[in-house]
């Protein structure tokens, strides 16, 4: 029969094990950690893809146009009744976007210029669920070097999102 301290850990054998348990995190932790960062440009799309969605739904059920505007400052976007009621629009959505990705809105392809809303660039869905002439033709969300773009469709009734840079 085994004494009791013949099957115990010695002090050296758990610093030991210790040792090599933060070697193993050091080395998985970063990368990681960039792999949950690279999640936030697909993840954010996605939502994007949603609010516009939700924003061209809006408008064609109320029959008023909607916009879906950008806030590149405060890292956000939202969603609102172009004329809203005196009380606001109840239904306004605001949506806070990764810090880790940057939205940039492209121009309209009419001379006029884009859409804004409260002086932000907006997209403007009109009740026949059409994207007016004046609402930016391409969105690019920027997460370090990886890119995603939303290009208007050619027959305005919403955006695709692309890998690749849309030819201009």
């Amino acid at each position: 029969m085994k004494s009791p301290v013949a099957s115990a850990f010695t002090l050296i054998e758990l610093v030991l094990v210790m040792a090599l348990l933060v070697v193993a995190v050091s080395i998985v932790a970063p990368r990681m950690s960039g792999f949950i960062r690279g999640q936030a440009l697909g993840s954010e799309a996605r939502r994007l893809e949603a609010l516009m969605h939700a924003g061209q739904a809006r408008a064609v059920s109320e029959g008023m146009p909607m916009v879906v505007w950008f806030d590149g400052k405060q890292n956000e976007c939202g969603l609102e009744e172009e004329t809203p009621p005196k009380g606001g629009d109840p239904q306004a959505e605001t949506v806070d976007v990764s810090e880790y990705v940057q939205i940039a809105v492209g121009s309209a392809a009419s001379p006029s210029g884009t859409t804004t809303f409260h002086n932000l660039p907006a997209i403007r869905f009109l009740p026949d669920g059409t994207v007016d002439e004046n609402s930016p033709q391409t969105l690019q969300l920027t997460e370090g070097n990886d890119a995603l773009w939303f290009t208007e469709l050619q027959n305005r009734t919403g955006y695709e999102i692309s890998d690749t840079k849309p030819q201009s």
